[in-house]
């Protein structure tokens, strides 16, 4: 495998998109569309994990120099991949499927969310993530359609 790029420079990408507000927490990094502030968070479409959590340790980040980009892909893209997401998993549980969650340089479905058409990759390769520039473009994209969706569900101006 190549060397994994560094997560700023995914981080870096995601930021200079128009309207999106970076935050982290808890050994994540979460890029979310929301012009303007106008939610504590807006619509989530990207998020680095730098560490396990209690309710998702499928990919063993307590690994040095590991971590996992995830996206929140359209349902299209996540089907012109892996086919219809899985079934939602138990609380605490994963995805059912033939992934290795472990492996570095895989896109794949994300362990927990892929019921929700979301994936992973832990430890992108410069290769693997100019790949996913489109899926992340893709996800943005999907981001501001929902953001808008809940703008008029609340009642609230166009940002």
């Amino acid at each position: 495998m190549s060397h994994s790029i560094d997560p700023a420079r995914v981080v870096a990408h995601a930021a200079a998109l128009d309207g999106v507000e970076v935050h982290r927490a808890w050994g994540e990094t979460s890029c979310f569309y929301n012009p303007g502030g106008v939610f504590a968070r807006g619509t989530y479409f990207l998020t680095i994990k730098e560490k396990d959590g209690d309710n998702d340790r499928a990919s063993g980040l307590d690994r040095e120099d590991v971590w996992r980009l995830n996206i929140g892909t359209a349902r299209p893209d996540f089907e012109a991949l892996f086919g219809p997401p899985p079934k939602r998993p138990g609380k605490g549980g994963t995805i059912e499927g033939p992934w290795d969650f472990t492996a570095l340089d895989q896109i794949m479905p994300h362990p927990v969310y892929g019921w929700m058409s979301w994936i992973a990759i832990v430890s992108p390769s410069l290769e693997t993530w100019r790949r996913c520039i489109p899926l992340v473009d893709s996800a943005y994209a999907k981001a501001r359609t929902t953001f808008e969706k809940r703008l008029r569900a609340a009642g609230k101006a166009s940002a």
